[in-house]
Order: structure tokens, then C-alpha cells, then sequence
């Protein structure tokens, strides 16, 4: 993830430096005048589980995969320099758990869960934006987000011991990150890198206490990687 984040960071680096030898013409110039703005957005994203244990005798390797993000974007200019937003949307994404354990039995059907999941988010988001430089303007953007996950499974009478893994299907997140604003002729393209953590613990226990499968585990929490391309 580490990697994925620097590779992202570069270019969104290049593609300034890029944009600011370039600029001649103000394109725009009157943009950020407006107190609300409408756009909308899409991207991928990369995401995982933090894991925290409670028995020393287990581990969950945890396989992240690549998905997608798309969503609306309603903004508030506070001030040129601060703008509140509302970025309602789909994040669709899928994980791969291996566990483990000396009492779970040494099968893929017993070790092995595929966790697909798609959340509807509401992020509220304030973004700090600096002073507009030709035909960029540099960002950096945080909030809390309320995650809605369609695939929780939450209510399935069925646990691990039928191959089922459950989570939460109400979730909070927590997610700061960079980006750029460029002016084009005809609209703004702003894209940008975030961080999402998850600030409640996802995972739903089995029915039987001691289940092999989540008796060890104290903690599962999203956190991932958005790069979302924004268009207003």
C-alpha cells in the first residue's frame, strides 16, 4: 500500500509540474466564486483490514484488491481558501482472508473467505485549499464519512462455521489526503489521494464464542487507498 501511495503522489507531482510550465491563459477565472458547486467523481481504490488480535496463536493474512469509487460531489465555499463538501457514493471492493489457526482444519473451504464488499458512503468532508497559482490551486481535504456496507452479511443466521463471514453493515471512517486543482478551459479537474481508516470495529462474531475464526481476533478495521478524479 505504502508503494501504491508514492507511485500515486509522483504523478499527481508531474502532472502539476506539468500543468505549471504550460499555463498562459486564466482559464476559469471566476470559478471559486460561487459559494455552491456541483460535480462529480470516480476512481479506484485499494483496500485492506487492520488487524488486532486476542490470542497469540492466530494470525489472518489479508489479500487487498482493487476496486472502484463513484459518487456526486456537493460543495460549500466558506471562504477561497476553505470549501465544506458532501461526496456521497459507491465504493465497491473485495478482500481475500486466509487464516491461521491450529484448531481450524487445513482445507481452502475452512481457511480461505472471499469478503466482496460495497459500500454506499456519505463523507462530509472541510478542504483546505491554498492560494490559486495560474491555473492550480494545491489542496488538502479531511472528514469523517458514515459507510453503508450492502455485502455485510450482518444478519445471516449462518457464521464461519458454514463458510459465511459476517461484518457490520453500519460503519464509520475517518479520511485525510492531497490533491490538486487544475483549471481547464471548460471545467476543473481536481484529482487527489486519500487515506481511509475505519473508526469502529467491523467484524461481527460467531455464534459460538469460541469459534477458532474470531475468538482470537479483537479488531477488524477498513483502511485503504482512494485516488479519485474529480470533475466540476
Amino acid at each position: 500500500m505504502n508503494r501504491s501511495f508514492l507511485c500515486i503522489v509522483s504523478v499527481l507531482i508531474f502532472i502539476g509540474n506539468s500543468f505549471a510550465q504550460k499555463d498562459k491563459v486564466i482559464n476559469l477565472p471566476n470559478k471559486d466564486k460561487k459559494k455552491i458547486h456541483y460535480g462529480y467523481y470516480l476512481g479506484i481504490n485499494k483496500k485492506g483490514f487492520k488487524v488486532s488480535y486476542e490470542l497469540a496463536n492466530s494470525f489472518v493474512d489479508v489479500e487487498e484488491k482493487y476496486g472502484f469509487n463513484i459518487g456526486l460531489v456537493l460543495g460549500y465555499n466558506i471562504s477561497d481558501n476553505l470549501n465544506v463538501r458532501l461526496e456521497p457514493g459507491l465504493s465497491s471492493n473485495s478482500k481475500v482472508l486466509t487464516f491461521s489457526n491450529p484448531t481450524i482444519p487445513d482445507t481452502e473451504k475452512d481457511r480461505v473467505r472471499k469478503v466482496p464488499a460495497t459500500y454506499f458512503r456519505i463523507p462530509l468532508l472541510l478542504q483546505f485549499r491554498t492560494d490559486r497559482l495560474d491555473n492550480m490551486r494545491a489542496f488538502v481535504i479531511g472528514g469523517v464519512s458514515y459507510d453503508y456496507n450492502f455485502s455485510s452479511n450482518q444478519k445471516n443466521t449462518d457464521d464461519n462455521f458454514e463458510g459465511e463471514f459476517r461484518m457490520k453493515t453500519n460503519n464509520f471512517m475517518y479520511e485525510v489526503g492531497l490533491g490538486v486543482d487544475f483549471y481547464l478551459p471548460h471545467f476543473k479537474f481536481s484529482p487527489s489521494i486519500r487515506g481511509i481508516f475505519a473508526m469502529n470495529n467491523e467484524m461481527v462474531r460467531d455464534n459460538n464464542p469460541a469459534s477458532p475464526w474470531t475468538l482470537p481476533i479483537d479488531y477488524y478495521g477498513t483502511r485503504g487507498v482512494f485516488l479519485n478524479l474529480t470533475f466540476e
